[in-house]
């Protein structure tokens, strides 16, 4: 994709998706979802939130277009939506960590 063929469409898809990873919670989310489909109380404890937290931030993925809800009796359970977003956070994971593997983990840090 050359730069000219990048539409206002895009530009937004990204943003939704950047704003996805800008907070921890919703990172973390993403992150176990690329292993395995998940319930939200699973992954509230795994990730040391309220429920309620989990249930507002997965509205948010859900909003970003990000997560998929699936109804399972009377529970419902979550799947990334995309077959393309495991490898992609997969690949942004190597990225970020061959870029700049310290970033942020000391008080130096300047991109806060």
């Amino acid at each position: 994709m050359t730069t000219a063929s990048v539409t206002a469409t895009h530009a937004a898809a990204l943003a939704r998706f950047a704003h996805a990873l800008s907070d921890d919670t919703r990172l973390g989310v993403l992150l176990a979802l690329r292993e395995a489909p998940a319930y939200p109380s699973d992954l509230a404890d795994a990730l040391g939130v309220s429920r309620q937290v989990m249930s507002n931030q997965l509205a948010c993925l859900r909003g970003c277009g990000l997560v998929q809800a699936v109804p399972d009796g009377r529970r419902t359970w979550y799947r990334l939506a995309d077959a393309h977003l495991a490898p992609a956070l997969d690949e942004l994971l190597r990225v970020v960590l061959y870029v700049e593997p310290g970033c942020c983990a000391g008080e130096t840090c300047t991109c806060a």
